[in-house]
């Protein structure tokens, strides 16, 4: 069943305010960014074991902040898709993705069917990737 109009101003809201939460996010990480340099983190006497903690807090940073600008990148497409009334279809299967679906991942692209099985495709190698 297609998402009614009052869902869909629902879950625009929703969009809304996350998009707003990112966006403070990512001031405070550039804001944190530019006050932690390298020379802070890793302090005056530096060794190997100071410039590899420095490296991988700014490794972690730049990560955190990738995730953000991807997540944004995703809500902005989200918010295309509404406005061209194509938001709420499965990108693979063209089926309507679940309600409960959009109002936990209001950017979400595929239902949860597809979804797993493009998790599975395109899935990494297993393992941690530190």
């Amino acid at each position: 069943m297609p998402l009614t109009a009052k869902q869909v101003q629902e879950l625009g809201g929703l969009i809304d305010a996350r998009r707003r939460a990112l966006q403070e996010e990512l001031h405070e990480d550039v804001e944190r960014e530019r006050a932690d340099r390298f020379e802070e983190l890793a302090g005056a006497a530096r060794d190997s074991g100071d410039e590899s903690v420095a490296t991988l807090i700014g490794d972690l940073d730049h990560a955190d902040v990738s995730r953000d600008l991807a997540e944004l990148r995703a809500l902005d497409a989200a918010r295309q898709r509404m406005d061209r009334g194509g938001y709420g279809a499965c990108a693979d299967c063209g089926s309507e993705i679940e309600l409960e679906r959009l109002r936990a991942e209001p950017a979400a692209l595929r239902c949860v069917r597809c979804q797993r099985m493009h998790e599975k495709t395109y899935a990494g190698p297993a393992g941690s990737s530190l």
